[in-house]
C-alpha cells in the first residue's frame, strides 16, 4: 500500500489496515459454487447450462464478437459444452429471436493468488436489498471469482432501530448480508440514506438529535465488528435527493457518527458522509467547520465520463485534508431499450457499457482513488438508465467480465502515471500491480476514437497483453476505444515518460473532541447553492445550537461567537453538558439591512480544556425581506 505509506502517519494507517490485518489469513483463492450461479465458470472447466426446453432441441453458442463457437443438442435439459476460453458467450436455443430462448455465460480466468486486501477494486453490490438470503451466496461468490476486494452494502435505519434505543434481534437480513459477503473473504462498506421517522419526519434528513447517530453507528459497528470493515454515516447529503444539507450540517452529523462507530469498534473505518457533487460552497463550509478528525477517508460519487475526472477529483481533493480518497459510486452507465420489462441495454450498449470498465477504473485510480466502487452489480435501472451488470437471474453481461479483467490484472494497483507524448485521441495509465500475485506493472490504454499501434520501448519482448475481458490477445499495442492491458515486468516502466499522478494534499493534523456542536433550521430557509442558511436582514433571528457531549464525563467551558463587523451576535458564555446529553443555547443574530443578498460567515469557538476546542461554522445569506 505504497501510496497510503508516504502520505499518511503510522497511526492512521493501522486503523485502515486494522480489519484486513483480521481476515487476511482467511483470505483464499476462490472457486466457483458447485451450481454456478449465473452461468459463471472458469477457464478450463467444462461449461454445462440449464436450458427449459425439450430433449434433443439445438442450442448455439456465440461469442462477444458473434462468432459461432460451440454447438450441439440438449441432454437431461442441459447444454453440455467442451471448455471454453476466457470470455463472455450468449446461448440460444430454438430460433434464438426471443429473449426467452437466449442467455448468457462468462469464462473467467481462475485468480493465480488471493486478492490483495489492499486492493483498490469494489463494487457495490447493495446485497441487502437486492438479494434475497438464499440468493446472497451466489452473488458474494460472483464478486470474489472477479477478484473484488471490497463491496459496498445498503443499510435502513429505520429497519434496524424501529423505535428509539430498540435494534432489531439478529438475525436480520443486514446481518445476514455482513456475514455472507466476509465469509466469501469481501470486505464491507456499510452506507445509510435515510433517519426513521421517529429521529426526523423528513426522514430525507439528517436526525435532529446527533445523539441519535452515535448510538445507532455505535451499535452496528459494535454489532457487526469483524464483518463490517467501514461505515458512511450517510449517502449523498449535499444533493436534494437525499436532504439537501450544508456543509455546516454534514460536519456535525460526521462528528457524532465518528464518535459513536470508534466507541463501537475503534477498528471500524469511519468514512466521510459521501459528496455526490463537487459544490464549491458546501465543500468549504465543510472545511471550515474542521471535520477531518473525524473521517478516515474521503468518499465521493461520479458518473462522468473519464476525461472529465481531473477536474471533478481536484475539487473534492482539496477538501480532502490529505486523506484517503475512496470513490464509493462511479460508472458510465448505458441506456436500456426495448422491452418495458427486460430493461436491458441493446447489443451494441452493452459493448460500450463493457469498454467503458476499465476506462473508469483506470483514470479514478491515476486520480488517487485507493478504493474504487464500481456501480453496480445488480439489475438496477432509474428512468432509461441501467447501471446492472448482472441480470436479475445472476446471468452476467459483458460488463461483469470487464470488471472480472480489472479485478484481476488491476490488482493491488497504485498509480505511476500517464504516458505522455502520445496521439491526441490516446488514453494511456500505467500501473504498479500484482496480477497472479506478482509484482508488474501494467498499461492500460485506449483511444478515443480511430485506432493506434503504440510503439514503446520496452526491455521485455513479447508483452503480454489482454483486452478489455481479460482475453489474451498476442500482438502489437493495437490501441481502440475498447481498452487493452500490457502486463510489463517490474521496472519496464522506467522508459517511459509519464505525467505523475495528482499529489495528495498535505495531512491536516488534529483530534476528535468529543464536545459537538450543531446548528438546527428548518430545510426550507436552506440555500444549497451557498451552503448558508437563510435569514432575515434588519431583524434579530435565532438559530439554535446544540452542544453535545459524547464523553463518560461531564464537561464545561465557554463559547466565543465572532461574525462579520456590523452584525449584532449574542450567545451564551459558559455551558455545562453532563455526559451523553445535550444543552440547548440560542444564537442571536441580527443583520444589518445594508447586508441583504450577501453570504457571510459566523463561527463559534469552544473551549473545553481537556475535551478540546468545538467549532462551528455558518455560513448565513441575509435577505431583504422578512421570512
Amino acid at each position: 500500500m505504497k501510496t497510503i505509506r508516504r502520505t499518511l502517519p503510522l497511526s492512521l494507517l493501522l486503523v485502515l489496515l486494522a480489519p484486513a490485518a483480521a481476515s487476511a489469513a482467511a483470505r483464499t483463492i476462490p472457486a466457483p459454487l458447485p451450481e454456478h450461479p449465473g452461468n459463471i465458470f472458469l477457464a478450463g472447466e467444462k461449461v454445462s447450462v440449464v436450458i427449459p426446453v425439450l430433449d434433443l432441441a439445438v442450442w448455439r453458442v456465440t461469442d462477444y464478437d458473434g462468432k459461432t463457437v460451440a454447438e450441439g443438442r440438449t441432454t437431461s435439459g442441459r447444454a453440455e459444452i467442451a471448455a471454453l476460453p476466457v470470455g463472455w458467450y450468449e446461448l440460444c436455443w430454438g430460433d434464438g429471436d426471443s429473449p426467452d430462448r437466449r442467455t448468457s455465460l462468462a469464462v473467467l480466468q481462475r485468480l493465480a493468488a488471493p486478492t490483495p486486501e489492499t486492493s483498490p477494486i469494489g463494487l457495490d453490490v447493495a446485497m441487502a436489498w437486492f438479494y434475497k438470503e438464499p440468493q446472497m451466496p451466489a452473488a458474494a461468490n460472483l464478486c470474489a471469482l472477479a477478484g473484488i476486494n471490497w463491496v459496498r452494502d445498503r443499510l435502513n435505519w429505520g429497519e434496524m432501530e424501529k423505535k428509539r434505543g430498540e435494534f432489531a434481534p439478529a438475525p436480520t437480513k443486514y446481518d445476514a448480508s455482513a456475514r455472507i459477503q466476509s465469509e466469501a473473504g469481501l470486505r464491507v462498506l456499510q452506507v445509510n440514506h435515510s433517519s426513521p421517522f421517529w429521529a426526523n419526519p423528513n426522514y430525507k434528513r439528517f436526525p435532529a438529535d446527533l445523539r441519535d447517530a452515535y448510538r445507532f453507528y455505535r451499535e452496528m459497528a459494535r454489532r457487526w465488528a469483524g464483518q463490517v470493515a467501514a461505515f458512511e454515516p450517510w449517502n449523498e447529503a449535499d444533493i436534494v435527493q437525499f436532504g439537501g444539507h450544508t456543509g455546516a450540517e454534514m460536519a456535525s452529523l460526521q462528528k457524532a457518527a465518528r464518535l459513536g462507530l470508534k466507541e463501537g469498534n475503534p477498528g471500524a473505518v469511519a468514512c466521510q458522509n459521501v459528496f455526490a457533487s463537487a459544490n464549491k460552497a458546501i465543500l468549504e463550509d465543510l472545511a471550515a467547520n474542521q471535520a477531518w478528525p473525524y473521517f478516515d477517508t474521503f468518499n465521493l460519487h461520479h458518473y462522468a465520463k473519464s476525461d472529465d475526472y481531473p477536474g471533478i477529483y481536484a475539487a473534492l481533493r482539496a477538501a480532502s485534508a490529505g486523506r484517503p480518497l475512496w470513490t464509493t459510486e462511479f460508472s458510465m452507465p448505458v441506456p436500456w431499450s426495448g422491452d418495458e420489462k427486460r430493461k436491458e441495454p441493446s447489443d451494441a450498449d452493452l459493448r460500450v457499457q463493457s469498454e467503458r470498465v476499465a476506462k473508469a477504473f483506470a483514470a479514478a485510480l491515476h486520480e488517487g482513488s485507493v478504493a474504487a466502487f464500481y456501480f453496480l452489480l445488480p439489475h438496477y435501472v432509474e428512468g432509461k438508465t441501467q447501471f446492472g451488470i448482472l441480470r436479475p437471474d445472476l446471468t452476467p453481461r459483458p460488463a461483469y467480465v470487464a470488471l472480472a479483467a480489472v479485478g484481476r490484472l488491476l490488482a493491488d494497483a497504485r498509480p505511476m502515471g500517464r504516458l505522455k507524448d502520445v496521439p491526441q485521441n490516446v488514453r494511456a495509465f500505467v500501473f504498479r500491480a500484482r496480477p497472479g500475485g506478482e509484482e508488474r506493472e501494467v498499461l492500460v490504454a485506449w483511444t478515443t476514437e480511430g485506432t493506434v499501434e503504440l510503439a514503446l520501448a520496452l526491455p521485455d519482448a513479447p508483452v503480454p497483453v489482454y483486452d478489455h475481458l481479460g482475453r489474451a490477445r498476442p500482438g502489437p499495442l493495437a490501441l481502440s476505444p475498447a481498452p487493452i492491458f500490457a502486463v510489463l515486468t517490474s521496472g519496464s516502466a522506467a522508459g517511459l515518460a509519464l505525467d505523475p499522478p495528482p499529489q495528495t494534499p498535505p495531512h491536516a493534523a488534529g483530534q476528535a473532541c468529543p464536545v459537538v456542536l450543531q446548528a438546527v433550521w428548518p430545510k426550507e430557509r436552506v440555500d444549497l447553492k451557498q451552503s448558508a442558511y437563510r435569514i432575515a436582514a434588519g431583524k434579530a433571528e435565532t438559530v439554535p445550537v446544540y452542544v453535545y457531549n459524547f464523553s463518560a464525563k461531564p464537561v464545561e467551558g465557554t463559547l466565543e461567537v465572532a461574525g462579520p463587523e456590523g452584525w449584532k451576535l449574542d450567545l451564551a458564555k459558559t455551558v455545562q453538558i453532563p455526559p451523553g446529553e445535550r444543552v440547548q443555547l440560542p444564537l442571536t443574530v441580527e443583520a444589518p439591512a445594508a447586508a441583504a443578498a450577501k453570504c457571510e460567515t459566523v463561527r463559534l469557538q469552544g473551549s473545553f480544556g481537556p475535551a478540546g476546542q468545538p467549532i462551528l461554522s455558518l455560513r448565513l445569506a441575509p435577505e431583504p425581506k422578512q421570512l
